[in-house]
């Protein structure tokens, strides 16, 4: 087997296979990475409250991760072009997963944020240099469908490892979540050498600088980021704004909002490969807001329960829509600009409102917290809008039995 992939060979007649050896390979790396993070995501921030530091400390630690994980995702197109994708995937696992058992040993913040940083940055490895290599295996025929395959690979560790984690550090302590991070991320090493090293790919390269002067890149990247937003806050408060009598609902709470973001994400790559996905945008925003609203009703469990899968459908919904519309706008080359686009999309507003939320709620409370996080989301209707108005007007533009 050769270590370089031909994205532009000419494939044989009929549709193309949608699932490859490597891309089985590639979903190795995948639930290592995502089972390692999404294990630690809601704990740690407890963790970090549990020795005094409330909301603040909390919000802190998701920041600092998300803070990390931004700057890294920048980075690393630029190293995939220098080092190929096998060392930037195994370096990014390393760091997902040494670290994690100092946490073990040190409750001090220079720690956890020490910790969260060098996650944070393995983490961004992982998914900006095999989110380029997993859009390049997939045929573009099948980029809805496979997108949406990919997101449920790595959906199930949310659904998973999320819930898990917070029951484990309930139960048997929070150093067997840490070591168990540890495993999941380097047990998925041996799995790395058998990936490509480099692709040839079709078309001029997008650099950063020039994907963030494209308006239609950044109108569904703004888009996706003020979901993110609430998906950082999901995470990292819901377990700090139920009351107590209602703490039962949490965990199902954090396996029904990955559960359904995962439906959601496959069903709309499926509508996307046939009706394109330019029109998801808007039930996608919309419904992540209602539910994100619904939230402020805490001392509910059904109310709870209800909010969390609204927001999980919508954001399961955006997810889809946004990458696959962002790959489509740019040549194979642009795969890597795109996916550090969009993962910083997801981590900043994961962070951003994540760190903003605890100081928001220490003034105000959970409930009315949550539902400035709606409002402030429906802001983003304008980017959606402008993009479908200026998509929709493309296409009517290359149709020749438009009149």
């Amino acid at each position: 087997m050769t270590d370089t992939l031909d994205s532009t060979a000419p494939r044989p007649a009929g549709r193309p296979p949608l699932v490859t050896r490597p891309l089985l390979l590639r979903f190795v790396s995948i639930l290592g990475a995502s089972t390692s993070f999404y294990l630690l995501l809601s704990v740690v921030p407890g963790y970090a409250a549990s020795d005094g530091g409330g909301g603040g400390r909390a919000g802190l630690a998701t920041g600092t991760l998300m803070l990390a994980t931004v700057v890294g995702e920048f980075a690393t197109p630029a190293l995939v072009h220098r080092y190929g994708y096998r060392v930037v995937l195994a370096v990014g696992l390393g760091l997902l997963g040494a670290p994690a058992p100092a946490l073990a040993f040190s409750r001090s913040l220079w720690c956890i944020v020490a910790v969260c940083s060098l996650r944070g940055l393995g983490f961004a490895f992982t998914v900006v240099a095999g989110g380029a290599l997993t859009a390049s295996l997939i045929p573009s025929e099948r980029r809805g469908e496979g997108l949406a395959l990919v997101g449920i690979v790595g959906g199930v560790p949310s659904l998973v490892a999320l819930p898990l984690g917070v029951w484990l550090a309930a139960h048997a302590g929070t150093g067997v979540v840490f070591g168990a991070a540890a495993v999941a991320a380097l047990a998925a090493l041996p799995a790395v050498p058998g990936l490509p090293e480099r692709l040839r790919m079709s078309g001029r390269p997008v650099g950063m600088v020039e994907g963030l002067r494209r308006p239609e890149l950044l109108r569904p990247a703004v888009v996706f980021a003020v979901t993110a937003v609430a998906a950082g806050i999901v995470v990292t408060f819901l377990p700090l704004a139920v009351p107590r009598t209602a703490r039962g609902c949490v965990a199902v709470a954090l396996f029904v909002q990955p559960a359904a973001a995962t439906q959601a994400r496959w069903l709309a790559g499926r509508y996307a490969d046939r009706r394109g996905p330019v029109t998801l945008l808007l039930p996608g925003l919309l419904l992540s807001a209602v539910g994100t609203l619904l939230m402020a009703l805490t001392g509910g469990p059904v109310a709870v329960i209800v909010a969390v899968a609204l927001f999980g459908t919508g954001f399961g919904i955006t997810q889809n829509a946004t990458l696959t519309l962002m790959y489509a706008r740019v040549p194979a080359a642009g795969y890597g600009t795109v996916s550090a686009l969009w993962n910083c999309a997801y981590d900043a507003g994961m962070g951003a409102g994540a760190a903003a939320f605890g100081w928001v709620a220490a003034g105000t409370g959970y409930p009315w917290a949550f539902t400035a996080t709606a409002a402030v989301m429906v802001c983003a209707l304008a980017p959606a809008l402008t993009d479908r108005r200026t998509a929709l007007r493309a296409t009517a533009d290359d149709d020749p039995f438009q009149p």
